[in-house]
């Protein structure tokens, strides 16, 4: 009885629309899952609120007007320091730990004007906490406008936020969409390359017909 050997290949149009196929099937796997990721964090996360206020410096009498804007510099980087913490943790509410951490501050390259950030999920508790730590610093300054002839005045206190700051459901929803593309675009490019060789089945073996002396012989 002898053997024929047959190979059985696939397609080739079928073969193409697979290869096609799981790309684009991977890249919209990763867009939904970080889209759904990101705005299952948006929607869960507390929302946050930032409050601001403002403080100047003016120069006191017989003393240079152009001075002033280096000690704001000054003031500014003397904000967050634990010396002007501390003094505004009683009348912030809370301690000195979750101001560092809650509060930041910014200063302007053109005018003497120091900006005080406080953020906290509840809106009350950011204007707080940013008047206080205003308040200690200017009390800090003006201690020493004997020798520096540079006092801080305040000039916009922190109101109470009535929107967060904090990004939207749809804001982190678009955010995790193109993450998750973008890691399904990398999980393409570092993937092992399948071989042509792959589409075709390996050989199989089909009997072939008996010969007729063979069925003779058997017999």
């Amino acid at each position: 009885m002898t053997e024929n050997p047959t190979r059985f290949r696939r397609q080739p149009g079928q073969a193409g629309r697979t290869g096609l196929l799981r790309p684009w099937l991977l890249l919209a796997t990763g867009m939904l899952v970080g889209g759904l990721a990101g705005g299952a964090y948006g929607t869960l996360k507390a929302p946050t609120y930032t409050a601001t206020s403002y403080v100047v410096a003016v120069p006191s009498q017989n003393s240079d007007p152009t001075s002033t804007l280096g000690f704001a510099q000054a003031y500014g980087r003397a904000a967050t320091q634990l010396a002007v913490l501390g003094d505004a943790q009683s009348s912030a509410g809370v301690p000195a730990r979750t101001l560092r951490r809650s509060v930041r501050a910014a200063t302007s390259p053109d005018a003497p004007m120091i900006a005080v950030s406080a953020t906290s999920p509840r809106p009350g508790l950011a204007s707080g906490m940013a008047n206080a730590v205003t308040s200690a610093l200017t009390r800090h300054a003006n201690r020493t406008k004997g020798s520096t002839h540079v006092e801080l005045v305040p000039f916009s206190p922190a109101v109470r936020p009535t929107e967060p700051t904090s990004a939207s459901p749809v804001v982190t929803g678009l955010v995790g969409t193109s993450a998750g593309g973008l890691l399904g675009g990398l999980a393409l490019l570092v993937r092992p390359k399948r071989a042509e060789s792959d589409d075709i089945a390996l050989p199989a073996a089909v009997p072939g017909p008996a010969v007729a002396a063979d069925v003779r012989g058997q017999l």
